[in-house]
């Protein structure tokens, strides 16, 4: 058969996309690729489960409207569909006079992204977070928690009920545009589709390729490492507590979430993964590694990141560093509080120029639309990229 649309990705927007296009145009037949055998197995089952206010993000831009949007409509759809989630906020501290400066402008910036921040004192600060050592704080109320392998498995059931598709364990390996269709073919052998949507997180660049679309951008995957704080340690973190982030540097640093199970992540690192779904240091592919090491970009913001990106390396390989830049927010965790938890990898796309993209990028062609960068906060706004993605295709025809 000729599918009317294939997607290409089983993570949390591919489903998205899925089951909203299942709504708006229920006589369409869509089918999603997914490479492995289930959902949601990369970025969005090894995420830190945050739902995300908007506050870091451009005012303007897609991701800061996207994330304050997905952010109701997210806890709207956990509501309904009775998935626990815990809308708890969360603390940006500043431990550092150089800090206070920065964290006004991040306050700033959340009034202008329409957000309810609070400045709060220090007093206030230990009332809600008693172990932390801060000498400014806002915060956010809008954050909250989830587990979005429970989103993304009912967003899965939603879909199918409204006659979607899921063909796992299939993998593309080409793309070919006909007259009527663009065919993809894969390890299962080939599909038909009048539309082509592709949502393949971590190598949505590769695809885009295929699909003979040559983006200025390339997914460069950075991983993030984590520890968890032990059992009888937990009661040191209430809720989620945030560092301020280096302006120069595009990562947040090292946080603490509490999570919808009850245990406390501690990290991220950041760094160079040297495999798109290496997920351990000794994962390693020389393709994805040379990949990386020769994009120009790549170089430049390793260059202009040198001193941060060398901290986040020692963090990475010193459990003595880490606990540094830990106590330096909460100094009663000590080295033995913390034990390994699983990472995850974030699929950055960076431009030439060694900029990583501030903002979703999605790139549409005649008969194909391709989500190319969807970072943090993506998980979030699942709903609203999704929408946006229906409303984008629709408006194309």
């Amino acid at each position: 058969m000729t599918y009317d649309y294939a997607i290409i990705g089983g993570g949390i927007i591919g489903l998205s996309v899925g089951m909203e296009l299942t709504k708006q145009h229920p006589d369409a037949s869509v089918v999603i690729l997914e490479k492995e055998s289930g959902v949601s197995l990369h970025q969005t089952g090894r995420n830190s489960g945050v739902i995300h206010s908007g506050i870091y993000y451009k005012p303007g831009s897609l991701k800061a409207e996207l994330a304050r949007k997905g952010n109701k409509q997210l806890v709207d759809f956990c509501r309904e569909h009775d998935i626990p989630y815990d809308v708890s906020g969360k603390v940006i501290v500043a431990t550092s006079e150089e800090e206070v400066s920065l964290l006004e402008d991040l306050y700033q910036r959340g009034l202008e992204n329409q957000l309810a921040v609070e400045r709060i004192s220090t007093e206030e600060l230990r009332r809600v977070e008693p172990h932390v050592n801060g000498i400014a704080a806002i915060k956010v109320p809008s954050t909250g928690i989830v587990d979005y392998r429970q989103v993304s498995q009912q967003f899965s059931a939603i879909f199918i009920e409204n006659g979607g598709s899921i063909s796992l364990d299939t993998e593309v390996q080409d793309i070919s545009f006909e007259q009527e269709h663009v065919t993809i073919t894969t390890n299962k052998g080939a599909f038909d589709s009048r539309f082509l949507i592709n949502c393949a997180g971590l190598f949505s660049d590769r695809i885009a390729k295929m699909a003979n679309i040559m983006p200025d951008l390339k997914i460069v995957p950075f991983r993030g490492e984590y520890y968890e704080l032990k059992p009888e340690k937990r009661y040191l973190v209430k809720n989620l507590i945030y560092p301020v982030p280096n302006p120069d540097f595009p990562f947040l640093g090292v946080h603490f979430t509490r999570m919808i199970d009850g245990r406390i992540l501690v990290g991220p690192n950041a760094v160079y993964s040297f495999r798109r779904e290496g997920y351990k240091k000794s994962d390693f592919q020389w393709k994805d590694f040379l990949e990386g090491l020769t994009y120009p970009g790549f170089r430049k913001l390793a260059g202009g990141n040198l001193t941060e990106g060398l901290k986040e390396m020692i963090r990475s390989y010193s459990k003595k560093a880490f606990v540094k830049e830990v106590q330096r927010f909460i100094p009663d965790i000590d080295a033995d509080d913390l034990v390994p938890a699983k990472a995850g990898v974030r699929a950055q796309a960076l431009d030439q120029e060694g900029n990583l993209l501030d903002d979703f990028a999605i790139i549409h062609d005649r008969r194909a639309l391709h989500v190319c960068n969807a970072p943090s906060p993506a998980a979030t706004a699942s709903i609203e990229i999704g929408k946006k993605v229906v409303q984008m295709m629709d408006q194309q025809k």
